[in-house]
C-alpha cells in the first residue's frame, strides 16, 4: 500500500501538471492536434489517482480496528488540522485574502481547488464507523450484490451526457460550474436524492477496498487481470478524451476552446466514479498488491537483512507515503511555479522548442521536478518535533 500510495500522489502531480494544457482562456482550450493526442494519453494514464487513495485508505483501515471516538480524533488530527493550516495559507497567497477567508466557512477555497478531496474524505470517514459493523460480518455474496449495484451507478456520467447532453450550467460567483444534470430514477428539481444516491459516488471505493483485501487472492493471475483492467481502463479513457475533442468545432485560428460548460463536456470520460476511471484503478490496485508477495519471494536490492524491508522501501518509500497527504496539500504551491516555468523555457504546442514533444516533458518535468520538491519538503516538515503532524498529518 505505501507502494501504491506513493504512485498516487505521483499521478495527482501528472493530473495538475496536464490541466494547463486543456484548462485556460474562459473555460477550456487547446492549442493544438498533438496537445489533444497528450492531453487525453496523461489524463488516461493518471486520473485513477483519487481513487486509489481511497482503496488503500480502505484496505487499511476498514472496517475500523478501534472505537469510534478513538477513529475520529485520529482523523481529526491527522486530516483537519494540516488541511486548516494549509487552507489559510493558500488563502493568503493566492487569489483575494479576504474574499478566500469569508467563504472558508461555506466551502473550500476556491483558488485550490485540489482541496476538494479532502471534504470528501472526510465525508466517508465520517460514514466508516456506521458501516464497519456490517462490513465486518458480511458475506463475499452480500458484498458482490452492492458491488454491482454500485458498478451500474459508475455508467451514470455517461447515461446522464447521452440523455441530456450538456445541461445549462448554474455557474457560482465564481465562475465555478456544476456538473451537467440530467435527472435519473427519482431524482427532481426538489429532490436529487434518487434510487441510487447513497449507494453511489466514491462509497463505491470503500467497499472494493474491503473486497480486495478479504475475497481476492494475491496470485500472478489475479496481477496479470489487474493489468487487463488497467490498460482497458486507461484505454477507454483515452479513447473516450478523443471523441470528445473530436466533436468539438475548431475555431478559426484553429484552436479547440469554448466555456466552462465544453470543459465539463471533455471531463465525463474522467469521472472519478465512472467506470474507466474505476477499471483503471482497481487495476493497478490488484498489481501493486503483488509487490509484498513479490518482495518475500525474491527480495529487492539494497536487502539489509533476510527479515528487513529494502533499503529502498524503507529510506524512500515508506517515509514519502507517509508524507503524502501533505504532499497533496502543497503541491500546488510549488507545482504552479514549475509548470510556468517549463512554459516559459520550452515554448507552447507543437510549435515549442521540442515540437511534438513540447507537452508531454513539460507534463512529466512538472510532475517530477513537484514530486521531488514537495516530498523532500513534506519529509522534513513532518519530522520537526511537536509541530510536523499538525503541518503534514
Amino acid at each position: 500500500m505505501d507502494y501504491l500510495r506513493v504512485t498516487a500522489c505521483f499521478l495527482v502531480m501528472i493530473v495538475h501538471g496536464t490541466e494547463p494544457f486543456y484548462l485556460g482562456g474562459d473555460g477550456a482550450q487547446i492549442l493544438t492536434a498533438t496537445d489533444a493526442f497528450w492531453v487525453a494519453l496523461a489524463e488516461a494514464v493518471s486520473r485513477c489517482c483519487v481513487p486509489i487513495f481511497l482503496l488503500a485508505s480502505s484496505y487499511l483501515q476498514f472496517p475500523l480496528h478501534y472505537s469510534t471516538g478513538e477513529f475520529l480524533r485520529r482523523r481529526a488530527v491527522r486530516i483537519l488540522i494540516p488541511l486548516a493550516v494549509w487552507t489559510l495559507v493558500y488563502a493568503l497567497v493566492w487569489g483575494e485574502p479576504v474574499k478566500n477567508l469569508q467563504g472558508l466557512l461555506l466551502n473550500f477555497n476556491y483558488a485550490a481547488g485540489h482541496l476538494w478531496f479532502v471534504y470528501m474524505l472526510v465525508g466517508v470517514y465520517l460514514i466508516m464507523p456506521m458501516l464497519s459493523p456490517w462490513a465486518q460480518k458480511v458475506s463475499r455474496k452480500e458484498l458482490s450484490i452492492y458491488l454491482a449495484i454500485w458498478l451500474l451507478t459508475t455508467f451514470f456520467p455517461l447515461v446522464r451526457q447521452l440523455a441530456g447532453g450538456v445541461a445549462p450550467l448554474i455557474q457560482a460567483a465564481d465562475g465555478l460550474p456544476a456538473p451537467a444534470q440530467f435527472p435519473l430514477w427519482g431524482e427532481a428539481s426538489w429532490n436529487p436524492y434518487g434510487t441510487f444516491y447513497y449507494i453511489s459516488g466514491f462509497i463505491g471505493y470503500l467497499l472494493w477496498g474491503l473486497y480486495i483485501r478479504r475475497f481476492i487472492h494475491n496470485t500472478r493471475r489475479t496481477a496479470a487481470f489487474g493489468w487487463m483492467m488497467f490498460f482497458l481502463g486507461v484505454g477507454s479513457i483515452f479513447g473516450g478524451m478523443l471523441m470528445e475533442f473530436a466533436q468539438t468545432e475548431t475555431s478559426p485560428d484553429g484552436f479547440l476552446q469554448g466555456g466552462l460548460d465544453l470543459a465539463v463536456a471533455w471531463e465525463v470520460p474522467l469521472a472519478f466514479c465512472g467506470f474507466p476511471v474505476f477499471l483503471s484503478a482497481l487495476g493497478i490496485t490488484l498489481v501493486f498488491r503483488r509487490i509484498g508477495a513479490a518482495q518475500d519471494a525474491s527480495p529487492f536490492p539494497f536487502q539489509t537483512g533476510p527479515e528487513s524491508h529494502s533499503w529502498f522501501y524503507l529510506n524512500l518509500i515508506q517515509p514519502l507515503s507517509k508524507a503524502g497527504y501533505g504532499m497533496y496539500l502543497m503541491h500546488m504551491l510549488v507545482l504552479a511555479q514549475f509548470s510556468a516555468m517549463f512554459r516559459s523555457w520550452l515554448g507552447l504546442g507543437s510549435e515549442g522548442v521540442l515540437g511534438v514533444w513540447t507537452t508531454p516533458v513539460q507534463i512529466l518535468a512538472t510532475a517530477l521536478c513537484s514530486f521531488i520538491v514537495t516530498g523532500l519538503i513534506a519529509v522534513l516538515l513532518q519530522r520537526i518535533p511537536k509541530i510536523g503532524k499538525y503541518l503534514m498529518g
